[in-house]
């Protein structure tokens, strides 16, 4: 016979009980302890989901080394808006201002995959180098039936220069174009009137055709290579089509902006270009460009060529030291 406790209880009851409430505790704590596992892991899953997810190609470098959408600090960006002010400048008057912002993104952006930093120069210049062409061709006086042909070469040139340099390696240009710049600098210094006084030497049909030859070489070398495209621009239509400093800078302008936009495409559309960084960037290109465009047209083609001669021995100087020094 089972004794009876106090108030009737049986106490083998309640001594079994204690065992059984054991296994029940134990038996709750574990289903709590996976309810609350499957809950961290329904909680955790969309998250990672989130986080592996690949980002939009406006706030993200696609190599995954840094986020566009990172802050960085005020005066860093101070120095690309002032770096994009001064490209913009240099750029319309003689090209080659991708020597000042290309070397001040890649400073601020030391971990970022190269192709989103010349994404973002080439949304910059783009903007600055069309604001120019509209000036340009507003006080000067272009052949646009030779010249629009010859944007459209460009445009074909720079297209499949950039195509080209997926399959092959453009480290070859690097030591030859030193030595083209240094050609190009000699030939101007040594001819002293090359350049100052505009004198078309085509009749409009060949003069188109050399445009279109011009455009198609020298816009495959811009998305194949770069370096100098607008003063190589500037130096062809001085040497072959006989045009003075001041209208062969207006008709690059117009070249330049096709093998801008070529090569600004194919960035785009790989998730190469940081727009919300490019409009401020673009916004101060302009502003350069601006500054620029009118002290060309006020001082004229002399201007030009000394500006001409200054950046080429600058792009001599920074390409010489990166295919024989760094």
């Amino acid at each position: 016979m089972p004794r009876r406790g106090a108030g009737g209880y049986s106490l083998a009851n309640s001594q079994a009980t204690p065992g059984r409430l054991l296994k029940s505790e134990r038996s709750e704590e574990t289903s709590e302890t996976s309810t609350e596992q499957d809950g961290r892991l329904h909680d955790e899953a969309p998250k990672q989901r989130r986080r592996e997810a690949p980002l939009p190609f406006w706030q993200a470098d696609p190599n995954g080394t840094r986020r566009a959408d990172e802050t960085i600090a005020p005066m860093d960006l101070l120095l690309m808006v002032l770096a994009s002010l001064g490209a913009g400048f240099v750029d319309s008057i003689v090209g080659g201002g991708g020597l000042i912002l290309t070397p001040a993104l890649f400073a601020i952006f030391p971990q970022a995959a190269p192709a989103s930093l010349f994404g973002l120069n080439k949304s910059a210049s783009i903007c600055g180098t069309s604001f120019a062409a509209f000036q340009y061709g507003r006080r000067v006086t272009l052949p646009w039936r030779a010249l629009l042909p010859a944007a459209l070469a460009g445009l074909a040139g720079g297209f499949t220069g950039a195509w080209c340099v997926t399959v092959i390696s453009a480290d070859f240009l690097r030591k030859g174009l030193p030595l083209v710049l240094l050609v190009v600098l000699a030939y101007t210094l040594a001819r002293k009137d090359l350049g100052r006084e505009h004198a078309p030497r085509l009749a409009p049909g060949p003069e188109r055709l050399a445009a279109m030859a011009i455009g198609l070489a020298i816009g495959f070398y811009d998305g194949f290579f770069g370096p100098g495209t607008g003063s190589l621009f500037i130096f062809l239509f001085v040497r072959v089509l006989g045009y003075d400093f001041l209208h062969a800078s207006a008709a690059a302008k117009l070249l330049n902006v096709a093998t801008n936009a070529a090569a600004l495409t194919l960035f785009a559309v790989k998730g190469h270009v940081w727009w919300h960084y490019a409009v401020a960037l673009a916004l101060a290109n302009i502003a350069g460009s601006l500054l620029g465009t009118r002290l060309a047209l006020r001082h004229g083609a002399g201007f030009v060529r000394g500006m001409f001669i200054l950046v080429v021995s600058a792009l001599i100087l920074k390409t010489g030291y990166d295919a024989f020094l760094r």
